[in-house]
């Protein structure tokens, strides 16, 4: 903390999960650079979006795009603000050392999970866009009694190293840092769904020029190699 910076004057922020990692390396980065102690607490995309909702005071949150829409449209975040940050693709993974079955086409994919004995997937965007899969493919009640949810906050790919879930599926950001699991591929193409992560300024925000700064760093091409490393592509 920067001589003088009060506890009052660092940056608070809320995120999804999907991008908890990204942000700890970048955060940390923008804290040597500026002097000013930034702290983003990541939880479960709908208790995070909910609580700024709610009025929580945080000076930032970081969401996939569709919820910092609602967000806006509520009037909680200053839509001028808002920054896309990256995107992020959906993959698949098994335990460690587990059969990988072949995923490289819809077919394929759609083989592999009649096959499993379980099936996971997060509350998030990705969970949204398999459900929906399911019910186009017509599989959705075939599959029911083996689909695992993961709860709010508890990474798909502990459930896939624990043996609780054989085939799981959620934001490659979130499954590549996770131990005891192989990532075996993304979707194919034609059933890949693209997630943008935005952040924006919360209107109960106390340090508006201190937080567009953060922003502009978290958009800007010196944090686009940390992106890539955490599994999402620069937006």
């Amino acid at each position: 903390m920067a001589i003088g910076q009060t506890m009052s004057e660092q940056i608070t922020g809320v995120s999804s999960m999907a991008t908890r990692q990204v942000l700890v390396e970048l955060v940390e980065e923008y804290g040597r650079l500026s002097g000013r102690r930034v702290v983003i607490e990541s939880v479960g995309g709908v208790a995070a979006a909910r609580r700024v909702q709610e009025g929580e005071p945080f000076d930032i949150v970081v969401l996939a795009a569709d919820a910092i829409d609602r967000l806006a449209t509520a009037g909680r975040i200053d839509p001028v603000s808002r920054v896309d940050l990256a995107r992020s693709r959906v993959a698949v993974a098994v335990a460690a050392g587990a059969t990988q079955p072949e995923i490289g086409t819809e077919a394929a994919l759609r083989d592999a999970i009649l096959a499993a004995r379980s099936i996971g997937y997060s509350t998030g965007p990705s969970g949204s866009h398999l459900s929906r899969l399911f019910e186009r493919w017509g599989i959705a009640e075939t599959i029911a009694p083996r689909i695992v949810q993961a709860p709010p906050g508890i990474p798909v790919g502990a459930l896939v190293a624990r043996g609780d879930v054989e085939l799981g599926f959620q934001q490659l950001s979130e499954l590549i840092h996770v131990p005891g699991i192989d990532v075996i591929g993304s979707l194919p193409p034609e059933v890949q769904i693209i997630t943008t992560f935005s952040a924006a300024i919360c209107t109960a925000s106390r340090q508006r020029d201190a937080s567009r700064a953060l922003l502009s760093f978290l958009g800007s091409p010196a944090a686009a190699s940390a992106k890539l490393r955490h599994g999402m592509e620069p937006a």
